[in-house]
C-alpha cells in the first residue's frame, strides 16, 4: 500500500511540474546584459527584488543581441538591455509594447599607459579612432552583437571608418563578454571600449588605464522591455509589470545610486 501511495505521489508531482498550466506563478525569466551582471549590481538588486515582490527570478546573463533574441522567441518574460536602436526595432517588430529607461552610466576607451597610438590627451573621439587604425595598434572588439559591440561599431562608422574592412592583424573580434575582452586587452596591452561599471569591477587591469571619456556618444542607457503578451500569451506579464514597478521605485533607485566600487558610482538611476 505504501508503495502505491508513493507511486501516485511521484506521478502527481511530475504532472504538476511538467504541466505549464500549474507552473509556479511566482517564476520570472529575466534576460540581462553581461555588464549589468559583471558589475556586481545584479547581486545587489535581484535578492532585494525577490524579497520585496515574492518572485523567483531566473536570471539569464547574455549580451544585448542574445537577450533580444530570447525575447523575440518568447523564451523570457522581460529583458534589460542597452542599445536604443535595437530596442526600438524590437518594439517595432511587435516583441515588446514599450521600453522603460531605468539607469545609465557611460562607456570609456581603455588602453595601455604606454599608448602606442599616442591618443591620450586628444579630445576628438573620431581622431582617436583614426589614429588607432592608422597605427595598426591592437584593438579588441567584443564581436558578440552585445550593446557594447553595437556602440563600438557605431563609433567607427561615425568616424568615417568601416570595421568590416579592418585588418585582423590589429582589429580582433573575440566574440566574448566584457570581462573576457578586458582580459585579452590586458594581456596584449590593447585598446578596448568598455562600459565603466565593468571596467571598475575588473581586477586584472595590468598596464591598462582610461585614455578617453566624457564624449556624449559614450552615454550608456539601460532600458527594461517586457515581452509582448499579445504575441506570447504564456509569458508572466503580471510579474513583468511587478518587476518594472520595482525597478523604477525609490527603493531600487537608492540601491543603484549607492552601489559603488572604491567610492565611485557605477550606475545612476533615471527612471522615465
Amino acid at each position: 500500500m505504501k508503495n502505491i501511495i508513493a507511486l501516485i505521489t511521484i506521478i502527481f508531482c511530475q504532472y504538476f511540474l511538467m504541466n505549464p498550466t500549474f507552473a509556479n506563478d511566482s517564476n520570472f525569466k529575466f534576460a540581462v546584459t553581461t555588464s549589468f551582471h559583471n558589475s556586481g549590481l545584479s547581486d545587489v538588486l535581484i535578492p532585494n527584488l525577490e524579497r520585496d515582490t515574492g518572485l523567483i527570478v531566473d536570471l539569464l546573463v547574455v549580451g544585448t543581441g542574445q537577450a533580444l533574441k530570447l525575447g523575440s522567441r518568447g523564451d523570457v518574460d522581460a529583458i534589460l538591455v542597452h542599445s536604443r536602436a535595437a530596442e526600438e526595432q524590437f518594439i517595432k517588430s511587435g516583441f515588446a509594447p514599450y521600453r522603460r529607461e531605468i539607469m545609465y552610466n557611460d562607456f570609456v576607451l581603455i588602453g595601455s599607459k604606454y599608448d602606442p597610438a599616442m591618443v591620450k590627451g586628444i579630445k576628438n573621439l573620431g581622431l582617436i579612432l583614426q589614429k588607432i587604425k592608422n597605427s595598426d595598434s591592437k584593438f579588441i572588439s567584443r564581436g558578440d552583437d552585445s550593446g557594447t559591440h553595437q556602440l563600438e561599431l557605431s563609433l567607427w562608422l561615425n568616424s568615417g571608418l568601416a570595421p568590416k574592412e579592418f585588418s585582423v592583424n590589429w582589429y580582433w573580434e573575440v566574440g566574448a563578454g566584457m570581462g573576457a575582452a578586458l582580459n585579452i586587452a590586458s594581456e596584449l596591452s590593447a585598446y578596448v571600449i568598455s562600459d565603466r561599471a565593468s571596467w571598475l569591477n575588473f581586477g586584472r587591469k595590468g598596464d591598462l588605464i582610461i585614455l578617453f571619456e566624457g564624449d556624449p556618444q559614450l552615454f550608456n542607457q539601460y532600458s527594461y522591455l517586457p515581452v509582448s503578451v499579445t504575441k506570447y500569451p504564456n509569458i508572466a506579464y503580471k510579474n513583468a509589470r511587478l518587476v518594472e514597478d520595482w525597478l523604477v521605485s525609490k527603493t531600487a533607485g537608492k540601491l543603484i545610486e549607492n552601489y559603488k566600487i572604491k567610492g565611485e558610482s557605477l550606475f545612476f538611476p533615471n527612471p522615465k
